[in-house]
């Protein structure tokens, strides 16, 4: 057995002023953004995370938030030298960056990719300026054109975040957005319904969203539009270009391994004990900003994964995925034989939500559209 590949996730927290629909760690951002404290605290945070990682190498780096963009190119130049200076990076490493079109400076894109950034991810959700304003997003529409136009000639990797089932949002207006998204030839696509969460505006205040027979023919209609542009449903809400797929993204859908560093960032990190048996540890930091710039504040949570509850944690990322994993991930990944949860196999399979093939676990197309019900059955 062998340790899962290693990514590292990086937490900015703030944000222009917060979306009325995102339950995310953000804070809207101070007159005075404190820079060079918070690129401090992060390489200090992953200081004390280096123990655990033994000089494993990064696959992957994603700078998320909050509005990563935000920040100076300097500023991610000094987190992305600071992350190099202390651990080893795959040749192919890919670094993803966050960015809101209404942050959008040509000298600033630059300046990313210059510091390293070879995979820009742009969270448009709308080109339509009304449903812009109810989402409380500080964008337009041109103001994303041209973005998304700057991040492709830039970048070798784009991402376009889009959402669906918004508020007043008809069938052929979501469909609109897929297709000026898909006009601007990003090699990937995040797709997404809008869920109304707990702790947000939308949850206090909920707007009048599209019926369910409205949702079911966006989502049937943008999927065929989708495929035939050439993207692959390889994950729920993802979908690429051949090769394009969110390297960061498939590790977490492997249950592989991440360090998480920021305020409110989370990790996952494998190792083996001195028996030779696996050990999963999940640790999270302070949500608040300022409290995570208390070096003695920082870290507010380590506690490892029980060996109950590993193949429920596996199967609620792993059947994300369109085509799931081989099956010998199951024992390699969470240290836990595969026979031990083979009666309930049996029964996904039995009720067509898993594919009756031994050698891998994944969903049905039946299991993909009723996943809550095929997780269940690992829940206990």
């Amino acid at each position: 057995m062998s340790l899962p590949p290693l990514s590292l996730y990086v937490h900015i927290p703030w944000c222009v002023r917060k979306c009325p629909y995102c339950d995310f760690n953000s804070h809207a951002a101070p007159e005075h953004l404190p820079e060079d404290a918070y690129v401090q605290a992060l390489l200090d945070d992953l200081d004390s995370e280096l123990p655990l990682i033994q000089g494993r190498p990064l696959q992957s780096i994603f700078i998320g938030g909050g509005t990563p963009s935000l920040f100076s190119a300097q500023a991610i130049g000094q987190i992305l030298q600071g992350v190099a200076a202390r651990t080893p990076l795959a040749d192919d490493i890919e670094i993803t960056l966050e960015a809101n079109p209404g942050t959008f400076e040509l000298a600033r894109f630059e300046g990313f990719r210059g510091a390293g950034v070879n995979r820009l991810s742009i969270g448009v959700q709308s080109f339509n300026a009304e449903h812009l304003k109810r989402l409380g997003r500080i964008h337009n529409p041109t103001e994303a054109f041209r973005a998304i136009e700057a991040a492709v000639a830039l970048f070798p990797r784009v991402n376009i975040d889009l959402m669906h089932g918004l508020p007043g949002q008809d069938v052929e207006q979501a469909l609109d957005d897929l297709r000026q998204a898909l006009s601007l030839d990003p090699g990937h696509l995040s797709w997404y319904q809008l869920t109304i969460e707990p702790n947000t505006e939308f949850h206090a205040r909920p707007p009048s969203l599209p019926l369910d027979e409205a949702l079911w023919e966006i989502q049937e209609q943008g999927q065929a539009l989708l495929e035939e542009s050439g993207y692959r449903q390889y994950e729920i809400s993802a979908y690429a270009k051949p090769g394009q797929q969110a390297r960061h993204n498939l590790n977490y859908w492997q249950f592989g391994d991440y360090i998480g560093i920021g305020a409110g960032a989370h990790g996952k990190i494998s190792r083996f004990d001195a028996t030779g048996q696996l050990q999963i540890q999940r640790r999270h930091k302070q949500r608040q900003p300022k409290a995570y710039l208390d070096p003695a504040r920082r870290l507010a949570g380590d506690e490892s994964i029980a060996l109950e509850d590993r193949a429920f944690e596996f199967m609620l990322n792993a059947l994300r995925l369109s085509e799931g994993v081989a099956s010998d991930l199951f024992k390699t990944r969470t240290g836990v034989s595969l026979s031990s949860v083979e009666n309930l196999l049996q029964q996904a399979r039995q009720r067509e939500l898993l594919v009756n093939d031994t050698t891998r676990l994944a969903p049905t197309p039946l299991g993909r559209l009723f996943l809550n019900d095929l997780l269940s059955l690992f829940l206990n």
